[in-house]
């Protein structure tokens, strides 16, 4: 008998071609459609695409003869992810919603309800590679979402399928315009996991409350405008912060939570935006027999890589950087890599230096 595969059919058409791959290899294909976000207590329902998304799914599921399953995590995303996700900008960090989600709905939530009902994997859209127990770098470098996987675990990823780790994304399109998939020229999604493209300072209004404070160059200690909370916004935040006039632009550089006040540097190139040792709260190893000697870190989706040194002590790692990095803040998540391996890494708890 053929292994049973849930493939998570999100309606876009990198999904799609992973579940013609997979039926083309033989396997016996479910689609599986997560209705984790609808927003309807949010008042942004026309800015979360679901029911367009399920739609696509279901015309795909269609046109491929296979089965459309509809899996309903809201209540595990908002507690999981949408809380954190506030949280976390309460007290002045940057969060990852789409790590979050990747960790607790579709490799937990979704594949334990998967195996459940009798899948032997499940697979999903995404541009990564795994050998059943590890995790590696795509073919396509520039799609390549390993940053957003690093959380996984070799249990996970013993039941996990990558169909696109071998092709670039203009293949993937090429491939669903050739077999007539019905979606094959339709759009990347874009914004958050679920959520989509919404503006981020209004989304984190719904439960985040306005607050005025000044805005202080970090360099002469002046005050030079004035924000609405300092919780809105991000490090290395250019747009929004209405301090203008000057010959070089102002970025966040920092935030005093606890007294309001956001601190800015001027100039891309300011000292005070670049960073190279970093404290990791958590550092989480894929493969716990890996060592950290040779590798190399980035701390943001589609960074640069550098070379870095981590070393443990007790419940923290310090990792850093061989070259300083640009706009590192608290909240972001720092993964580690040893050539195509991804090693793992972990959320920034504390800028060292």
């Amino acid at each position: 008998m053929s292994k049973k595969v849930f493939v998570g059919l999100s309606g876009g058409v990198d999904s799609a071609v992973a579940s013609l791959l997979l039926l083309k290899q033989g396997y016996d294909v479910t689609g599986v459609f997560m209705k984790n976000w609808s927003g309807e207590d949010y008042g942004i329902t026309d800015q979360c695409p679901w029911k367009e998304d399920l739609e696509a799914a279901r015309e795909v599921a269609k046109y491929l003869s296979i089965e459309l399953k509809v899996y309903n995590f809201e209540k595990e995303y908002r507690e999981l992810v949408v809380k954190d996700f506030f949280y976390q900008y309460s007290i002045g960090n940057t969060p990852n919603p789409d790590i979050l989600c990747n960790k607790f709905i579709k490799f937990d939530k979704f594949l334990e309800k998967a195996i459940e009902e009798g899948a032997d994997y499940i697979a999903t859209g995404h541009y990564a590679h795994t050998d059943g127990k590890s995790l590696f770098n795509a073919k396509d470098a520039n799609k390549d979402q390993t940053y957003f996987l690093h959380q996984l675990t070799e249990a996970q990823l013993s039941h996990a399928l990558f169909p696109l780790e071998e092709l670039n994304k203009s293949e993937v399109r090429e491939i669903a315009k050739k077999e007539g998939l019905p979606n094959y020229a339709r759009k990347d999604s874009q914004g958050i996991c679920f959520i989509g493209k919404v503006d981020i300072q209004e989304f984190l209004k719904q439960e985040l409350k306005e607050k005025t404070g000044n805005i202080i160059d970090v360099d002469s200690n002046k005050v030079v405008g004035k924000h609405i909370g300092v919780w809105f916004y991000t490090i290395g935040q250019r747009q929004g912060l209405n301090v203008g006039g000057l010959k070089s632009p102002y970025f966040v550089s920092s935030k005093d939570v606890e007294n309001n006040i956001l601190y800015v540097a001027q100039g891309k190139k300011n000292p005070k935006l670049w960073t190279f040792k970093y404290e990791v709260g958590e550092l989480h190893l894929i493969n716990n027999d890996d060592n950290l000697v040779g590798i190399e870190g980035v701390i943001r989706y589609r960074g640069t890589r550098s070379k870095v040194e981590a070393t443990t002590n007790g419940t923290s790692t310090t990792v850093t950087f061989e070259k300083p990095q640009w706009g590192g803040a608290v909240g972001q998540s720092i993964v580690l890599y040893k050539d195509r391996k991804c090693l793992g890494g972990g959320a920034i708890t504390k800028i060292v230096e």
